[in-house]
């Protein structure tokens, strides 16, 4: 049996910047839904749901042993702190948004 789950039921998310990247920790809770997230969260998919915020190169990097995916948003902070006229230049709602995404988990 399949069921959608908001990512955020099944994992939490940190936020960081650097200039005008973004980066986005992404932490699952349990180890048995780490495939479903990596196979469904992509570079790919974040850009064709927030394609209009993220206007660079995303990366996306598997840290296996912790369970997470790393995702590196090139031009995602409009400049970044210094020069963004953005309430949130630090991309704190990075992961906000990330983990309102939906994916498809086998029970």
């Amino acid at each position: 049996m399949t069921r959608q789950v908001q990512l955020r039921e099944i994992a939490h998310a940190r936020a960081g910047d650097k200039g005008d990247i973004s980066n986005v920790g992404l932490f699952v809770f349990d180890p048995r839904h780490y495939e479903a997230v990596k196979a469904q969260v992509t570079p790919e998919v974040l850009k064709a749901t927030f394609g209009g915020l993220f206007k660079g190169e995303i990366r996306r990097f598997a840290i296996e042993q912790l369970h997470a995916l790393n995702f590196v948003m090139a031009e995602a902070l409009e400049g970044g702190v210094n020069s963004s006229l953005n309430l949130d230049a630090h991309g704190k709602s990075w992961s906000f948004l990330i983990l309102s995404l939906e994916i498809d988990l086998e029970e």
